[in-house]
């Protein structure tokens, strides 16, 4: 993702393809980033949600299996919860089943929360849910998890 003169992108886009596997033109410089923060805080927002909704149907006494299974096949499907569930032992070579040690940090999520709550301030564009999900990821942090994956808001609210 990233903004500029289009003919420079496509110049550019060889390059990025060795880093990547795909190059978005956005449009005008800074659009890139834009969709950068908008793609990241729904991300930490679905991910919180997810992590809510395992917990709850857990500890009501749900299989975690059969409610991923069951998320994952209705509407609440999404990348948190069929890619990289946030409750250790569902899923391999995903960071809840290591500890939450690899994948995004924390900190960095939060971060990119706060690029994007201040974005909003300067557009009038009201983000009450990224509010709240940031809020938590400031709480976490104290408590010592920002150097681990963003999906340990799970082990949280253990």
């Amino acid at each position: 993702m990233l903004g500029g003169d289009k003919s420079d992108v496509d110049f550019v886009e060889p390059i990025l393809l060795t880093a990547g596997s795909r190059v978005v033109h956005c449009g005008d410089s800074g659009a890139g980033q834009i969709a950068k923060l908008c793609n990241n805080l729904l991300l930490a927002a679905s991910m919180t949600a997810v992590c809510e909704a395992m917990n709850l149907g857990i500890k009501m006494g749900l299989d975690p299996k059969l409610l991923a299974s069951i998320i994952n096949t209705s509407t609440g499907r999404c990348w948190s919860s069929e890619t990289y569930s946030p409750v250790p032992g569902l899923m391999p070579n995903v960071p809840s089943s290591n500890k939450y040690e690899g994948g995004f940090q924390m900190k960095l999520t939060a971060k990119d929360l706060a690029l994007a709550q201040s974005t909003a301030l300067s557009c009038g564009a009201p983000l009450p849910v990224t509010g709240l999900v940031h809020q938590l990821y400031r709480v976490m942090m104290t408590k010592g998890y920002g150097n681990k994956d963003f999906s340990s808001v799970y082990e949280f609210y253990q």
